[in-house]
């Protein structure tokens, strides 16, 4: 199976840059299937947005978002907050893609790539059904633009953005290269942390190398778990609940003919 990466389209438009969340990416501008791209300014993925400071809010405001989808567990939401919706003209869903975070201490003995692995196929075990939710929200009337979300914007938010982006029929190499863009924004999180908030900067350089990695053979190793039992992505979401009207209006939403 293919697994090479190509050039992540890098373009201007694609890092939305903010202050205190650090991996708010614009999913348009990739090549999908029949010719199309992905639209721009239509979905995006990011991380941590309870941690959006006010000059941020309003650089968000000027995306005109209609939906926010958090990824997190319901104690993180508890202890750290949420996007601030209230003040919005959003719907704001909560999709909890795994019941707690994982414990660092049960990992410890793993690779980066051992330990990536088996979180993403843990997230398939346990949040199949949320994901396909998730898909199905975006479909809905008016949903869009919209962001999902997680702590990082790096493990739940990447294996959602695979499986849309697979859907789409965006090529797997250009999956893999959108999910790779999430190593720099854990270094411009680390930068930021070490100005802005030590405290965070020092739990980061205690957590495992591993937690904190984002490796495109780890991601590349569960796209070959469903291509192998689903033949393809979009076969996969079918399979989880995703249904063959929700596929059609994700394409006609997010795909345009260049």
């Amino acid at each position: 199976m293919e697994t090479g990466l190509v050039d992540p389209l890098v373009d201007p438009r694609r890092v939305i840059a903010l202050d205190a969340v650090h991996n708010f990416r614009d999913l348009g501008g990739y090549p999908a299937r029949d010719g199309t791209l992905t639209r721009w300014r239509r979905l995006f993925r990011a991380d941590g947005l309870y941690r959006l400071t006010e000059r941020d809010l309003d650089r968000v405001r000027e995306l005109g978002l209609r939906t926010v989808i958090d990824l997190r567990t319901p104690d993180e939401l508890a202890t750290r907050g949420t996007f601030p919706h209230e003040s919005f003209d959003v719907t704001f869903t909560h999709r909890p893609v795994i019941d707690t975070t994982w414990e660092l201490d049960d990992h410890v003995d793993k690779t980066a790539h051992e330990f990536l692995t088996w979180a993403y196929r843990d997230m398939l075990r346990q949040g199949a059904g949320t994901l396909a939710r998730a898909m199905t929200d975006l479909a809905r009337p008016g949903a869009l633009p919209a962001v999902f979300h997680c702590a990082a914007g790096k493990d739940r938010t990447g294996v959602l953005a695979a499986l849309l982006l697979g859907t789409l029929g965006v090529p797997r190499s250009v999956i893999l290269a959108d999910y790779a863009l999430t190593a720099d924004a854990m270094e411009r999180m680390r930068e930021w942390a070490l100005r802005e908030y030590p405290e965070m900067a020092e739990q980061m350089a205690d957590t495992p190398s591993a937690f904190m990695a984002a490796l495109p053979e780890s991601m590349g190793e569960i796209l070959d778990d469903i291509e192998t039992g689903h033949g393809t992505i979009g076969a996969y979401v079918r399979s989880i609940g995703v249904t063959a009207d929700t596929v059609d209006t994700l394409a006609a939403e997010l795909l345009v003919t260049p």
